[in-house]
Parts: structure tokens; sequence; C-alpha cells
């Protein structure tokens, strides 16, 4: 067994495929290569895979990304017919509305490489302004001291790998001390709230799986994981971070909807009521470039 290998679990059926990041004497520290899980397993536990198995879980995460990226592309084309019918314009086709989108700017911070690679090309296929940074969940707090103030972005994503330890402290699911992340994300949010403390001004989406969701909420995220202590899609920050970045100013994000429509659902992700981040302006700009931001990896 070597640093990289790709394995699953056999006490867990091989149900997940995880990615060997270290190795400590008998104990390998693993992370999903779907999931936002990180965990310890014995190394007589684990059985290297030449590929990712796709299982019953894989594909029904699999079905749902693309059911949610199918949903937010839909949504973005109503978007756009709203527009020109309440602006009244008298343009031909949707290519060419009269008026220009500023939509919410998202600065995605990310404890897995790969992850935030994925996310990147899925800002990019529906158009949000981002920057993304790899960090080590450890190092988002610091990260945020210096970034906030430079990117000034409207919607924050702090995510990467969590989980709850099997051997906690009193078998207590509401101690932060039961998480291997979710304390790194609770100080990285409180970063935030110290940078802008209204709730719309910044929204704040953060965890991984298994994140102690109350603590997160508590320390001030708009939106946080995991309700039910399951495991999320690695693309669930995304979509939520999309949702907010594409609500207009004028409305709330429509919590049903974001909720429901996240790959893993209602038990993966919660939040409380929020003002989007998208605005509109007139008249039609030929030069969009001081207005965009190019998904980036720092």
């Amino acid at each position: 067994m070597n640093v990289g290998d790709l394995v699953v679990r056999k006490s867990y059926g091989g149900d997940v495929a995880f990615r060997v990041e270290d190795m400590r004497s008998n104990l390998a520290v693993i992370k999903g290569t779907e999931f936002r899980l990180l965990a310890d397993s014995p190394l007589d536990d684990l059985v290297r895979v030449p590929y990712a198995p796709l299982s019953e879980r894989s594909q029904k995460a699999n079905i749902r990304a693309n059911e949610s990226l199918s949903r937010l592309k839909r949504l973005r084309e109503e978007q756009t017919q709203r527009n020109q019918v309440n602006l009244g314009g008298d343009w031909p086709t949707v290519e060419q509305p009269s008026y220009f989108e500023v939509p919410g700017k998202v600065l995605h911070l990310d404890g897995d490489l790969n992850y935030l690679k994925k996310s990147l090309s899925l800002y990019q296929q529906l158009r949000v302004p981002v920057e993304g940074h790899y960090v080590n969940e450890s190092g988002m707090a610091d990260a945020l001291y210096r970034l906030l103030p430079r990117v000034r972005p409207d919607i924050v994503v702090i995510t990467g790998h969590d989980g709850v330890l099997k051997q906690r402290p009193n078998n207590d699911l509401y101690s932060l001390n039961s998480y291997k992340n979710s304390q790194n994300f609770v100080t990285a949010i409180q970063v935030a709230r110290q940078y802008e403390r209204h709730y719309d001004t910044l929204t704040v989406i953060a965890g991984a799986c298994q994140s102690h969701f109350e603590a997160l909420l508590q320390a001030g995220a708009n939106f946080a994981s995991s309700p039910g202590r399951i495991l999320i899609h690695a693309l669930d920050p995304v979509y939520v971070a999309a949702k907010a970045s594409f609500t207009s100013i004028r409305e709330t994000i429509d919590m049903t909807d974001v909720l429901h429509n996240t790959i893993s659902g209602t038990q993966g992700v919660g939040g409380i009521e929020t003002r989007g981040s998208y605005r509109i302006g007139l008249p039609r700009l030929n030069d969009l470039t001081q207005l965009k931001v190019s998904p980036s990896v720092m």
C-alpha cells in the first residue's frame, strides 16, 4: 500500500472509493474521491483497486449531480427570459439581451485540489465569477484574513474533508472534538464574520462530509453541512454557491429548491434564509471584462 493508491474499505462493503493520503504505522489516512470524507483506516481493512468502483451509492450521486447541473442551466435560461420580459427589451434572441449581468462573486477555499479543479470547471460552465484556492483545512482561517480584503467576494465557500471520529469522547456528536475538521471550519467562518457580519452582504457556505452542522451555523454560516451527519457530494457546495450567485438581490434564495436539489439533499445541507447576490444593469456593455472574473486556482 502506497500514498496515492485508490482503495476501498472491506468493512463497509467497498461502497465508497478513497485515495490514500498518508500512512501512519498500521493506519492509513484516506480521502473520498467523490464524497468529502476524511477517515482513518487500518491497512488490513483496505483493498487496492485499479479504478473507482461504480457502486450503487456512486451511481445515484452521479445521476443527482447531472440532474442538479441540468436544473441550474435551465433556471439560468428561465432567468434570462424573465429579465427580457421585465425590462421590455426589443431584441431578437436570448443570446443578445440589452442588459448586462453582475452575478455574485465567489471565493472558494478547498482542502482538496482535485475537488477544487472540478468545482472551478462547474463554476465556469455556469458562468459564475470565482477565485479558487487550495488550502489545507487548518490554514483556512489565516488564508481568509489575507484574501477577503483583496477579493471582496459576495459568497465564500469553505470546504474540504471532514468526518466523525470513530473513537469520539463519550460518543458525543455535539462536541467539536468528535470531528476531524469541523473546528477548522468554525474558526474560518468566524474570520469571515469578523470581516463582514451582515448575512446578506457576505454569504458563507461551509462544511464537508458529516460536519458539525449546528456549530457551523452558530459560527455564522448561511448554509452548512451536514444536518444528518451523512456524506455530501464533492459538488454540493458549488450548487449552493451558484444558486446564491444567480438569485436576485431583491429575492431570498429559494431554500426548498436549494436543499432538495443538492446532490445529498436536506440531510446533507441546511441553512437559513438569505438574500441573493445577482444584479442586472443597463444599458448593455460592449466590454464586460471589468465585470468578469475567470476561474483560477491559487
